[in-house]
This record gives C-alpha cells, sequence and structure tokens, in this order.
C-alpha cells in the first residue's frame, strides 16, 4: 500500500521555487496516433508561468487519492531482469531525459496502445530529491538521508493550440515508499479508478492485483 504522506511529501518539493524536478520532455500525437511535434528541454529554464503549469501536470500523479486513482503495481521478476520497458525506463532515467532516441522509443512504444480517436500528449518529467534525515520529533534535518532519482510520466488529452488537460493516466517510477526508493513497484495513476490505465499498465508489462 501507498502512503498518502509519502506522495505529499513529493509534492512540496514540486512549486515553481522549490523544484526538484530538473528536466520535461513530451511528444504531441493527433487524433490516429501520429507524432505531431516534440520538446525536451531543462525545466530550471522555463518562465515562471510554464513552470507552474507543468508542475500542475506532474503534481497530478503523486498527489491524486492514493490507492484509489494512484495504486502500487508491481513489477514481475522477469521483468525487472529482462523486461524491454524497465530497461527503457531505467535508461531514461540513467540519462535523465536527455537522449532523444530513448524517448522517441519509449514515446512509441506507449502511443501505439494508447486509445486513439482524440489528441493527446505524453510528457516525461525527471526529478531528483534529497530526501533529508528526521529526528526523534519528526523534524526534518539539514543532512541528506538518501537520494530518490525518478520519473513522472503523464498521458493527457489535447486541445486547441496544444493546450494539455489533466492527465488521464501517468504513473511514478520507481515509486516511492516508507520515504525511500521502491524497486519493486510503480506507482500507476489512473483518472477512473480500474479504468483509465489499462492500456497503460499493459504496456508496462506489470499486474494489476
Amino acid at each position: 500500500m501507498l502512503n498518502r504522506n509519502d506522495m505529499l511529501e513529493l509534492t512540496r518539493r514540486m512549486t515553481p521555487s522549490r523544484s526538484s524536478i530538473d528536466r520535461i520532455a513530451g511528444c504531441y500525437f493527433d487524433e490516429e496516433g501520429y507524432e505531431d511535434g516534440s520538446f525536451n528541454t531543462n525545466f530550471l529554464n522555463l518562465s515562471a508561468s510554464d513552470k507552474a503549469k507543468n508542475l500542475k501536470i506532474a503534481k497530478t500523479i503523486p498527489f491524486s487519492e492514493t490507492n484509489e486513482q494512484l495504486i502500487e503495481i508491481d513489477f514481475p521478476g522477469e521483468t525487472r531482469e529482462s523486461g524491454d520497458m524497465m530497461r527503457l525506463l531505467d535508461g531514461l532515467k540513467e540519462v535523465r531525459l536527455k537522449n532523444d532516441a530513448l524517448l522517441g522509443t519509449f514515446y512509441d512504444v506507449l502511443a501505439e496502445k494508447l486509445p486513439k480517436g482524440k489528441p493527446f500528449a505524453i510528457f516525461v518529467f525527471h526529478g531528483v530529491y534529497d530526501i533529508p534525515i528526521k529526528n526523534t520529533a519528526n523534524e526534518e534535518q539539514w543532512e541528506s538521508e538518501e537520494i530518490y532519482d525518478y520519473l513522472i510520466c503523464t498521458v493527457s488529452p489535447v486541445h486547441g493550440n496544444y493546450e494539455v488537460d489533466e492527465p488521464k493516466c501517468g504513473f511514478l517510477y520507481p515509486s516511492f515508499k516508507g520515504r525511500s526508493t521502491d524497486w519493486d513497484h510503480i506507482a500507476v495513476y489512473e483518472q477512473v479508478p480500474g479504468v483509465s490505465a489499462n492500456e497503460l499498465i499493459e504496456v508496462l508489462g506489470c499486474i494489476r492485483d
């Protein structure tokens, strides 16, 4: 089970002035699923308004209803060791999204399975959170306890001139549990529980309980 306080701790580091997110990339698709433009940029170089707009999208994932909209999903053992999607996500995280070829592969694999009929966008955020040590009074200290290196992915409808709506599905990888990296799980978001993320879960190669 995911812990609500863990997720809220992450969102507190997602403000324009205090963001653990350092890079954002994305790809737009038309109603038939064909690519319609992409971008890849340093998050810190965005304007204040663009930071706020994109952080709102990213925060949808950890800020959603824990264990209802945001659920803990297992990565099967064989997927962790040899699964293409696991290696792809680890690769994207390792290069901090600074590889357009890897991103293109990820977009293509995911977009192929997503429902068509309306334009949509896939955004990927990379973040690094220095998890502070807490004392016996649960107060944060200056020292870092662990570095949590993560990806947030969102899939959203698009309208007008590349205006992105609230995500329908997405994920946080690896999951964050007990104020630590949870390598055994991925936290999957679905706007409508049990419905919105079915195709995403299939692409990830995960198992829904």
